[in-house]
């Protein structure tokens, strides 16, 4: 097995539909073969930081206890940044604070854990979080999506990245405000995907393979959190030679855990049942 690097993109409230109607060079990218493309569906809630921790342990809300956003700690199940961490490897995170809280240290202290380098870490070794306080309908607090993907990258570089994760709310906070039949939604997708594209053949180029996907949809009025394809349902690209070994249907959000852990080489603890959809 080669000594495989990811990143792990977390693009925050993307339903299917937009992936492929209005993310123009992710979908070139799928026709030139140099991507692919499966449609994945997110445990229920599908609530934001419900699927946050099951995207990285393998385990339901119904197991791992975040069932709504206000249910934020350390989680107690085994996930991917402790798995890759027994294997020494380096990991590092650009993302919402409730991801530090889940995987590394809660309650998150922003003086502490807004910027942090700690190689001996047995979790996050590198650490950029934002905390969007003061959230709101009409100030949505999300910082720009080329600053994240230049921060993820400068970790990369600057310390030998292996295992890279970053997530961003921006398109999630704009569904929720002018929901997806305008102007402004079909603007702001086409956006994400030009500033996200800049970076692929960099990233490629470092080595490292990528995924890119959400952690749930959304419909038609913004709303996510049910039992409904457009509120479950998205989009995953992955750029790499590893071998799709799923099937035909839906991938379930379980499978993302043990299949970044299959990638590595790395234990898949017992609590992750779910087959891995990528084999090296």
């Amino acid at each position: 097995m080669r000594d495989r690097k990811l990143l792990l993109l977390i693009i925050d409230g993307v339903p299917y539909r937009n992936w492929t109607r209005l993310f123009g060079n992710l979908e070139g990218w799928v026709q030139s073969g140099q991507a692919r493309r499966w449609k994945m569906r997110s445990v229920l809630p599908s609530t934001s930081a419900s699927c946050y921790a099951s995207i990285h342990t393998g385990v339901t809300p119904q197991v791992h206890g975040s069932t709504g956003n206000d249910r934020v700690y350390r989680v107690a199940q085994p996930d991917v940044f402790s798995q890759l961490r027994c294997i020494n490897k380096v990991t590092g995170a650009v993302a919402h604070s409730f991801w530090s809280e889940f995987f590394n240290r809660a309650p998150f202290d922003p003086v502490r854990d807004l910027e942090y380098d700690e190689p001996q870490s047995d979790s996050i070794n590198h650490g950029r979080f934002h905390t969007m306080s003061g959230y709101g309908l009409i100030n949505q607090m999300t910082p720009s999506d080329a600053d994240l993907f230049a921060t993820l990258t400068m970790l990369c570089e600057r310390f030998a990245i292996d295992y890279g994760l970053l997530h961003t709310c921006t398109l999630d906070s704009m569904g929720h405000r002018f929901f997806h039949d305008c102007q402004e939604m079909d603007h702001a997708c086409f956006q994400m995907d030009e500033m996200l594209a800049r970076w692929i053949n960099r990233w490629r180029d470092n080595g490292y393979d990528i995924i890119v996907t959400a952690d749930h949809g959304q419909d038609a009025r913004g709303h996510h959190g049910g039992h409904d394809p457009l509120q479950q349902d998205f989009a995953l690209y992955y750029f790499g030679d590893a071998q799709y070994c799923g099937t035909d249907a839906a991938l379930s959000q379980l499978q993302l855990a043990p299949t970044v852990l299959s990638l590595f080489g790395a234990e898949i603890p017992e609590t992750m049942t779910a087959r891995p959809f990528l084999r090296p």
